[in-house]
């Protein structure tokens, strides 16, 4: 990796907020945000430039959907990466969040090979 990317971690569950934090910083990425809701999320896109979004689906305040939406929509965050997290029995949903512009998805319970693929594959794109 070239580049130093920054990366936004979005899930309602510290354990999971922590665990997506050591798998990334596995991977060598060491500039890393987090975030308990979309709302939270949104505040910090306001304030610091983010290459990749990670975010779980079901959070109270604002869920990943949602959050997904509004970056969307903003012209500023538009072409930021998008990594959905959901649960086994939500990927009938992934399809729309697929037609909402997710770059891609994972399903829990995350395992780091899994995990680290999807990301790569992300960074890859951006290169």
């Amino acid at each position: 990796m070239g580049k130093e990317w920054v990366v936004l971690v979005v899930d309602d569950e510290e354990i999971m907020r922590r665990l997506m934090k050591q798998y990334l910083e596995r991977m060598g990425i060491r500039q890393i945000l987090l975030a308990e809701n979309g709302e939270e999320a949104l505040g910090i896109l306001a304030k610091e430039k983010v290459d990749l979004i990670i975010s779980d689906w079901l959070m109270p305040k604002m869920d990943g959907l949602d959050l997904l939406k509004e970056v969307r929509a903003n012209e500023d965050l538009k072409e930021i990466l998008f990594l959905m997290v959901t649960l086994v029995d939500q990927k009938e949903q992934v399809v729309l969040a697929v037609r909402q512009g997710i770059d891609e998805y994972l399903v829990k319970p995350l395992h780091f090979d899994f995990f680290s693929q999807k990301v790569k594959k992300l960074i890859a794109i951006q290169g």
